[in-house]
């Protein structure tokens, strides 16, 4: 234990239970040696050279553990198998009730090895020529069954009504009832329309999560349409997928948006799997552009603390002063971009002021069925939002400002204050 790990090395922190009739000693060996080059038995073929590169535990704290890899032990630039080795075998160990990774800690080595980010938080900014407020995006609801016609009625109301993005939601990608390849043409069609008409540029976060072939197909048509941003369901593609898309998108100059779906299969377990801050720091590494968080307040699992802990990780850096620090890893970003932290699942405009104070204004406001359930439609509910912001960027309260703005009043005689759940 003890082990001083060198700059080079990459360090994890676990969670770990042992089993029953497993001292904690021997647990945390067993990790290390499963994850690394070790095995169940005595080797004959473990040579000195290939012993010095095994991964060390060098520092225990109840049921925390870290441990240390030499960076030997990777392949540079690729998150498969940086996984494969310590996300991988040791999370079906018998000799372990419950793992969690924590945190990862990567060094610069590593850091160096990817490009990260295309833009990030302040080119998005000045592509979309967004300087200070929040940027918002909107789904049309229902996320799936409409018709591509039915769809771009809902995207032209939510971009007419001030939203800067229209998205996707995971679940929509090339159904029979609303095609990808029509989709984005009639969508960007719109698009380009009414950016000529408002003035304000306008994003469109168009799902093209599929086989990787495909994907970059569909990344490819969006591109010559003219669009900035693409989306991918990061875990369900997968991260090769991935970094396969994000290569494309560097050489076209396009963004990423990444939805999180799936990530709940990890990471809600808070005994076993993997933590949303882990995947969110690969998100950022492997080059997303943008990031559900969560909202604390919102329909979805996240509390205060881990929320704002995913916001100050991708954003920027956790400060010393964080107060969940113990249980973190610091993290020199170098070269990478910080990223949008978007806010979604269950928001309307009665809960923008507590999302901006939580959030501040470098965030993306998603906001779905909050602008759909409008009593007065798509175009008011979107109009919503905007002055819920402007209200609030201004320091006037949400019942003051309705007062001379009707779509606001109308989110608030219907949604209120409400927290959905």
């Amino acid at each position: 234990m003890k082990y001083n790990p060198s700059k080079t090395d990459l360090v994890c922190l676990f969670r770990f239970e042992p089993a029953k009739g497993i001292s904690t000693n021997e647990c945390v060996g067993r990790i290390a040696s499963e994850s690394s080059n070790g095995t169940w038995s005595s080797l004959t073929t473990l040579k000195p050279h290939i012993r010095k590169i095994r991964a060390r535990a060098f520092e225990i704290k109840g049921t925390y553990v870290k441990i240390a890899y030499p960076i030997e032990l990777f392949e540079l630039g690729s998150v498969p198998q940086l996984l494969s080795s310590f996300a991988g075998n040791i999370f079906g160990m018998k000799a372990v009730n419950n793992l969690r990774l924590e945190d990862i800690h990567f060094p610069k080595v590593l850091i160096k090895s990817f490009r990260g980010p295309e833009y990030g938080i302040h080119g998005i900014r000045k592509l979309f020529k967004v300087e200070k407020r929040p940027l918002t995006a909107s789904v049309p609801k229902p996320k799936v069954g409409m018709t591509t016609e039915e769809h771009c009625n809902v995207a032209k109301g939510i971009w007419e009504g001030g939203v800067d993005f229209l998205k996707d939601d995971e679940n929509l990608t090339d159904q029979k009832f609303n095609r990808f390849d029509k989709r984005a043409r009639k969508c960007f069609k719109i698009r380009d329309k009414i950016e000529k008409e408002t003035g304000e540029r306008k994003g469109y976060y168009i799902n093209v999560t599929a086989e990787t072939n495909e994907m970059i197909r569909r990344a490819r048509l969006v591109r010559e349409l003219g669009g900035e941003y693409v989306m991918i369901d990061v875990l369900t593609a997968g991260f090769a997928g991935f970094q396969t898309l994000r290569e494309f998108c560097h050489d076209n100059k396009m963004a990423i948006h990444c939805h999180r779906a799936q990530h709940s299969m990890m990471t809600r377990n808070p005994k076993h799997g993997m933590s949303m801050l882990t995947l969110a720091k690969f998100i950022r590494m492997v080059g997303g552009d943008s990031l559900h968080i969560g909202t604390v307040i919102g329909k979805l699992v996240g509390k205060k603390d881990e929320v704002l802990m995913l916001e100050h990780e991708i954003e920027h850096e956790i400060e010393s002063h964080f107060k969940t620090k113990k249980h973190v890893l610091n993290q020199n970003w170098y070269n990478i971009k910080p990223i949008f932290a978007t806010s979604s699942g269950g928001l309307h405009s009665g809960l923008i002021p507590q999302i901006m104070e939580m959030l501040g204004n470098d965030i993306v406001i998603q906001v779905g069925g909050g602008i759909a359930g409008h009593p007065d439609g798509i175009t008011a509910g979107a109009k919503s939002i905007r002055q819920s912001i402007d209200a609030t960027m201004r320091g006037i309260s949400l019942k003051e400002y309705a007062k001379d703005h009707v779509e606001l009043q109308r989110a608030l005689d219907k949604f209120g204050y409400v927290h959905p759940k």
